[in-house]
């Protein structure tokens, strides 16, 4: 996800791709927050762009990375093969490849420029710090929770606490029509029970507009019928290009 051109969500594997099928550049982009260090989510080789080994000079912005320890310890690991990185990760390293990281973990809130961006627990690989994100500028709140299972009671606290109003929620849908419950991932049941406790602890705000991610792993029909199985519930069914408006 790329929000107002500057804060992109995941160094995934096929962010260069989908930057030239969408016509989405990638240069003005000022901040990165990192959900976790699956594979699918963090791609550290993109980073050697920004380094002197591609030609890149002085005068590069930087980019301001926030993530886990386990996901910069992973870039660190990935550059260090690379780029003469030694011994741990630090600031001076990671400011080879005009990279500024902060270190964030669950239910901490910081500002990155004009965004107010809060860190909330998911329920994900219990190796991984599993990150959601509660963005907020100008007045306006989205919540991106993916990849996420159940949330457990402390995230669902420190949701009601802060008195948030979303104005759009991003949810995991991974395992759609299956009727097995899971951890880790959600199936459209399970989707729709977190969005009813949404509503009943008013979450929600009135133009709250609510989207179904994460879907290509299986269990999901196609785009047209899985949206029709969704209008009844209140919910959209995001893909890949999708422009919203929050």
């Amino acid at each position: 996800m790329l929000l107002d051109g500057e804060l992109l969500i995941d160094l995934g594997p096929d962010l260069m791709a989908a930057s030239q099928i969408h016509a989405a550049p990638l240069s003005s982009i000022r901040y990165c927050l990192q959900t976790h260090e699956h594979e699918d989510h963090l791609h550290p080789h993109h980073l050697l762009s920004r380094s002197k080994y591609c030609g890149v000079g002085g005068g590069v912005p930087v980019l301001h990375l926030v993530a886990s320890s386990n996901a910069l310890r992973k870039i660190a690991n990935a550059m260090r093969q690379m780029i003469s990185f030694n011994g741990a990760p630090d600031s001076d390293q990671f400011a080879q490849i005009n990279l500024s990281v902060q270190e964030v973990q669950p239910f901490e809130t910081i500002l990155l420029g004009s965004y107010r961006v809060t860190t909330i627990a998911a329920n994900h690989a219990p190796e991984t710090t599993a990150l959601l994100y509660v963005i907020e500028r100008d007045g306006r709140c989205l919540f991106y929770a993916t990849d996420t299972g159940e949330l457990n009671e402390r995230s669902w606290q420190a949701l009601v606490a802060s008195g948030f109003q979303f104005n759009v929620v991003v949810l995991d849908h991974t395992f759609g029509l299956q009727q097995r419950r899971s951890t880790g991932h959600m199936n459209q049941m399970m989707f729709i029970e977190h969005i009813e406790r949404l509503r009943r602890c008013r979450l929600l705000a009135e133009d709250a507009r609510i989207y179904a991610h994460y879907l290509a792993h299986h269990s999901n029909p196609s785009h047209d019928e899985l949206s029709t199985l969704a209008a009844p519930h209140g919910y959209l069914i995001a893909h890949d290009g999708l422009i919203v408006e929050v």
